[in-house]
This record gives C-alpha cells, structure tokens and sequence, in this order.
C-alpha cells in the first residue's frame, strides 16, 4: 500500500471552520479538474478560533498537489 501524505491549510478567526469547509470544496474541484485521486478532503475545528482543512493523497501525487495548491505543512498520514 503506497504512503500516504496529509497536506494542511490552517485558518484562524471567527471564520475559521466555515472558510475551512469552503477550501474543502475547491480541493475536491482541483483533484477532479486535473483527475488526481484522493483518499479523503475533510475539514476540522480545533478550537473556535483555528481550524484546519486537509486532503489525504497518496505520495507519488503529493508534489502535484503541493506545488499547485501551497498548503502550509504536511505530515504523513496514519
């Protein structure tokens, strides 16, 4: 089974967790656009003032993904 990457986009403020779900749904549209898979887009609420949204892609696509979208950080996902 390939390695899995975890690419993250932090957001902060009131907002966080609306604009989060939002991001989530430009992920979804870019990986369909350039017919990439995913294993899962999601978005999460840490706290009220800091959320994250995060794609889930295998690593042989990672570079594609990280070059064309600029996530802030990433992490090998469990």
């Amino acid at each position: 089974m390939p390695e899995k990457i975890k690419l993250i986009w932090d957001f902060r403020g009131l907002e966080a967790i609306k604009i989060a779900e939002h991001h989530c749904i430009h992920l979804e549209e870019f990986a369909l656009k350039e017919n990439l898979k995913y294993h899962r887009v999601k978005a999460e609420e840490i706290n009220e003032y800091y959320s994250i949204a995060y794609i889930i892609v295998d690593k042989n696509d990672m570079i594609t993904y990280r070059d064309a979208l600029k996530p802030h950080r990433g992490e090998v996902a469990s």
